[in-house]
């Protein structure tokens, strides 16, 4: 995710449409394109039918409110048991790893980064060990549940 698909990402709150956060980041040349981007990532979610708002000919239709719902995500396995998708672990996982080496401050610089960039779940596996490394065991299993529970 770039800066500008971020800042845009933070402005979905689920009142303000594709319009309103447009016009807010339009400073920052964040486009339609970055909002369907985010969309395609499963980062936000598009409005149903009924809070959708009509669209001028130059704005996308899309209103992309939140994260999608993990209850959405759920599959059962041959014992029936459920069990989430990748997407839904990340959706867990992802703000779980930031937060966790954003407190590392400028130690954790790098790998907070790192974190930032990884756009799937096992891109965010690959960077476990290391993540695990640098908050210790105990801070880790928050994540590591996350990750593959």
């Amino acid at each position: 995710m770039m800066p500008r698909q971020r800042a845009a990402f933070i402005l979905f709150d689920g009142k303000r449409d594709v319009a309103e956060v447009l016009k807010s980041t339009a400073g920052m040349s964040v486009t339609a394109d970055d909002i369907s981007h985010l969309v395609s990532l499963g980062l936000l979610s598009p409005p149903t039918a009924a809070a959708q708002p009509v669209a001028s000919p130059e704005q996308p239709s899309t209103n992309a409110s939140a994260r999608p719902q993990p209850t959405a995500a759920l599959s059962v396995t041959a014992d029936g048991q459920p069990t989430l998708s990748a997407q839904a672990h990340y959706s867990r996982a992802y703000p779980i790893a930031t937060r966790l080496t954003a407190a590392l401050g400028l130690r954790g610089f790098r790998l907070n980064l790192a974190v930032e960039a990884a756009t799937d779940l096992d891109k965010l596996k690959e960077l476990a060990p290391k993540i695990r490394e640098a908050v210790g065991a105990e801070k880790f299993l928050e994540l590591e549940n996350a990750l593959y529970y």
